[in-house]
């Protein structure tokens, strides 16, 4: 019998791949064409990233209101600031565009100016009527003006709303029929109707029309993720196989790779379409993260191959040895990347699970398809020529080297005291990180529709709906005139605060409606007395026709209503401020034994999803240093070598994290990622580190000193050139248009290079300050798994 992972294990694995090479080549083809087939299950997200698990709170409260009201977010606004839109033409030109969309099967309800309706009494039939402001189109100059004065100075129940009667901006409001909001016919109508319908008036009328809403944000905001993804493939395979192609300066071993990682990219779609997962900001990542995975394992392989066939000659020889060397080393480092992506499994989020549960299946596939593939395809091709066997000789970096073995032997004082700097500056900066629960603060800063969203949060104070349900716990509680005024003090609140748009609610309809019994006179824009309350509400009651606007307000049992207003895009504290304030007045307002009131949205929920998910990063990183502990104490049977282990790797933790309280870079679902893929992937250099370093101590009958740089010498080559392709790597995120995308690459990228340097100047140090207490023969006893055969010791 053998022992799992020893050398007899591999040599087996060894000799099943080089005989039957061509069944594993078609069975690699078979499953690639079978993932294949899975590509048409993929589909990109029509929602925002819901990042709490289903059964927490906010989210049932957010379902709560969902089954009473309906879908929130199904508003599309347009807008236009322009007062050469006050002529005849271009006013008619705006109204017959709006009066476009109404025909669209997608479109619930188009609200323009042509659509106001003014409440006219009718002392008669004591009763309301409705009348438009413009009965069929515009003729005149003089019919302009007078739109302009009722609009602007009579009737500021649609004030904010249709139009900003300061800065004369309009706007036109298109809700979408709630059922497709979700659908990819939201992004069908979106793309082929509306903006075709905008370029066209834009062109004829020389007007700029701004376009906002949350259905067309969603739609704009994943078109950019999908378009992305293929620029990231593209930018990835790049970049990597050109450094990989200046390090071997071989086109043949550079295309064995990009085979090798784009068959990976293949097999991580595939299993997206197979597990049914949506593609969202997120696991758009992957594909991109498993080419700069993957391209480092290329790198060990071929490059003990060559060093094999430079040493011997002998190919077969040399291909069985790639395997029996490498496979444990290999395996190891991408078990423990897995690993810190799979820590994200354990969260309640789905998001997270998703992206976890791909990102570590992905990574384990991509090192099978390197131990299988690149064997294989080197058995069919000649032998390397001299000058791709040139790089072995790795001159060009020896100045390197010794600048690292110099460190180590003669300024390991200046390594701790640096180390010890950059730990306390880390520290401060910490504190000084902030929290975004910003829905757009990852948006492309330079797209049109961005520009769109800062214009209507000027002339409108935002976009992000924030709903407030007040449930009256009895049928027709809202009408109640008490109720109205509770609302009203609560709606006073909203108005004071600069962050919030105007609120929209049946409280609005009731002071309109006193407006309209006193014939329009806007003093009276106001709610009625308990004496007035009566006949205007029997006005009301006799009026055969409602205002379409407001008709979602309350629900059909007239229980529940709901106040609408829009948000600004305001940080996590001034957020939760907001929220404070919202909370403390609806306390002190609606007595709990009367009503229950709760606050909604989709700025709230994700907001709290970011909380949520700042809780959990502490969790998962958690969760990621535990496994590779366990992992580092199967393997090294020593408990204080993986306390001396993970001070060089959480240094560099600590370092970005630092970083990001002084750039200002806050923590959101984006940057959360960086600390446990970084972590997952530098701690493969600590373990190359320290396999080779107790191999050398063996060798050298326990001198720590000879040991400490005989592995330095011998395994920082191969940091330094893995760190290099994963530094650049994951600097192809900074091309993102999308600011977390850009933070993740750009922090990754920085973690990774300060791991590499701490991981080769710091651990050997500890390791020689240390050298009493953790080597010796008891510490650094024969361990589970040999990461370095014991032939290479010979050697």
């Amino acid at each position: 019998m053998f022992k799992l992972f020893s050398t007899d294990f591999w040599d087996i694995i060894a000799r099943l791949i080089l005989r039957n090479k061509i069944v594993i080549l078609i069975g690699i083809i078979l499953v690639t064409l079978f993932f294949s087939t899975k590509w048409e299950n993929m589909r990109f997200t029509y929602t925002e990233a819901n990042l709490l698990p289903d059964e927490h709170d906010v989210n049932i409260t957010y379902n709560n209101f969902l089954k009473t009201f309906g879908e929130e977010g199904n508003l599309i606004v347009l807008g236009i600031k322009d007062s050469s839109l006050f002529t005849v033409e271009k006013l008619n030109a705006w109204n017959k565009l709006s009066e476009n969309f109404k025909k669209y099967d997608e479109v619930e309800t188009v609200v323009s100016i042509k659509d106001l309706q003014k409440l006219v009494k009718d002392t008669e039939n004591e009763k309301f009527n409705l009348e438009p402001f413009i009965k069929d189109s515009i003729s005149s100059l003089a019919q302009v003006e007078t739109l302009q004065e009722e609009l602007f100075k009579k009737y500021p129940f649609y004030d904010n709303f249709l139009f900003n009667n300061k800065t004369r901006t309009i706007r036109t409001a298109l809700y979408l029929k709630k059922d497709i909001v979700n659908t990819s016919a939201r992004k069908d109508f979106v793309v082929n109707i509306l903006i075709p319908h905008i370029d066209r008036f834009e062109e004829s009328n020389k007007l700029d029309v701004r376009i906002s809403g949350m259905p067309y944000i969603r739609t704009l905001n994943s078109q950019n993720i999908v378009d992305e993804i293929s620029l990231f493939i593209g930018a990835a395979l790049l970049v990597t196989s050109l450094i990989f192609f200046l390090f071997f300066r071989s086109f043949r071993a550079t295309i064995i790779s990009l085979i090798v990682v784009c068959i990976g990219v293949m097999w991580t779609l595939g299993i997206l379409g197979l597990l049914n997962y949506e593609i969202t900001v997120l696991t758009a990542l992957i594909p991109p993260l498993i080419i700069v995975i993957g391209i480092p394992n290329c790198i060990f392989l071929i490059n003990k191959y060559q060093h094999e066939v430079k040493l011997h000659g002998n190919k077969v020889k040399s291909l069985q040895r790639v395997i029996t060397k490498i496979g444990n080393a290999t395996l190891m480092t991408n078990v423990t990347t897995a690993s810190g992506f799979a820590t994200f499994i354990l969260t309640e989020s789905k998001l997270l699970k998703e992206f976890g549960i791909v990102a570590s299946l992905s990574i384990l596939a991509i090192f099978i398809l390197c131990l299988l593939i690149i064997p294989i395809i080197y058995t069919f091709l000649p032998y390397p020529k001299e000058r791709h066997l040139e790089h072995l000789n790795k001159r060009w970096i020896g100045g390197f080297v010794n600048w690292m073995e110099h460190m180590v032997r003669q300024k390991r004082i200046a390594i701790y005291t640096t180390s010890l700097v950059l730990l306390i500056v880390s520290i401060i900066g910490i504190y000084q990180i902030k929290i975004s629960g910003s829905l757009i603060e990852d948006m492309p800063k330079n797209t049109e529709f961005f520009n769109d969203i800062r214009f209507f949060e000027e002339e409108f104070n935002g976009i992000m709906p924030l709903e407030i349900m007040i449930d009256t716990k009895r049928k027709k509680g809202v009408m109640k005139l008490s109720t109205l005024k509770r609302m009203d003090q609560l709606e006073d609140l909203i108005i004071e605060t600069p962050e919030l748009s105007k609120p929209i609610s049946v409280v609005g309809l009731v002071k309109y409606s006193k407006q309209a019994y006193y014939n329009g006179n806007t003093k009276f824009y106001q709610l009625p007395t308990s004496q007035e309350n009566s006949f205007i509400l029997s006005y009301a009651k006799n009026s055969s026709s409602n205002v379409d606007l407001l008709n979602n307000f309350v629900d059909s049992t007239g229980q529940y209503a709901r106040i609408t207003t829009f948000m600004k895009d305001v940080g996590t504290d001034k957020m939760e401020r907001i929220e404070e304030n919202l909370q403390t007045k609806i306390d002190k307002v609606f007595p709990k034994e009367k009503y229950d009131v709760t606050m909604t949205g989709k700025a709230l929920v994700f907001q709290k999803g970011t909380k949520y998910l700042v809780k959990n990063l502490a969790i998962s990183l958690s969760l990621a240093i535990f496994l590779i502990s366990l992992f580092m104490a199967y393997m090294f049977r020593s408990g204080r070598m993986i306390i001396v282990s993970l001070i060089p790797n959480l240094l560099p933790l600590l370092v970005t994290a630092g970083l990001m309280g002084y750039l200002g870079v806050p923590i959101k679902p984006s940057t959360i990622l960086v600390f446990s893929i970084a972590f997952g992937i530098s701690v493969d250099d600590t373990i190359h580190f320290l396999a080779k370093y107790r191999q050398e101590l063996q060798a050298n009958h326990w001198k720590i000193k000879t040991s400490v740089y005989g592995a330095l010498r011998e395994t920082g080559v191969s940091m330094f050139y893995t760190s290099i392709v994963l530094f650049f790597g994951f600097s192809v995120f900074t091309i993102s248009s999308f600011g977390g995308t850009v933070a993740l690459g750009a922090l990754v990228s920085a973690t990774l290079l300060f791991a590499m340097l701490s991981n080769l100047l710091l651990l050997p140090s500890l390791l020689l300050s240390l050298e009493r207490s953790i080597a010796n023969k008891e510490v650094l006893r024969e361990p589970a798994i040999n990461i370095i055969p014991k032939e290479d010791e010979e050697e």
